[in-house]
C-alpha cells in the first residue's frame, strides 16, 4: 500500500472513533445528562479522540499519535 492509502485509512480509523465518541456525547445531551461520570467520560473520550486525530493530521513525519505515548 502507498504512503497516501495509509494515512487515508488511518485518518478514517480515527475520525470514526472520533465521531464515535462525539455521538456518545450527543446522546448524553439529549438525554439532559451532561454531569456526573458518564459525562466526565466521555467528555474525556471525546477530546481525547479529537487529540489522536488532530496530531495525527498534523504530523509531519507520518507517525502513528498512538505510537508515541
Amino acid at each position: 500500500m502507498t504512503s497516501v492509502d495509509d494515512f487515508r485509512i488511518k485518518s478514517h480509523a480515527l475520525l470514526m472513533d472520533l465521531d464515535a465518541a462525539t455521538a456518545q456525547m450527543m446522546q448524553l445531551v439529549s438525554a439532559r445528562s451532561v454531569s456526573g461520570p458518564a459525562w466526565e467520560e466521555a467528555v474525556k473520550r471525546q477530546h481525547d479522540a479529537y487529540v489522536h486525530w488532530n496530531t495525527f493530521i498534523n504530523n509531519r513525519d507520518g507517525a502513528d499519535p498512538a505510537d508515541a505515548s
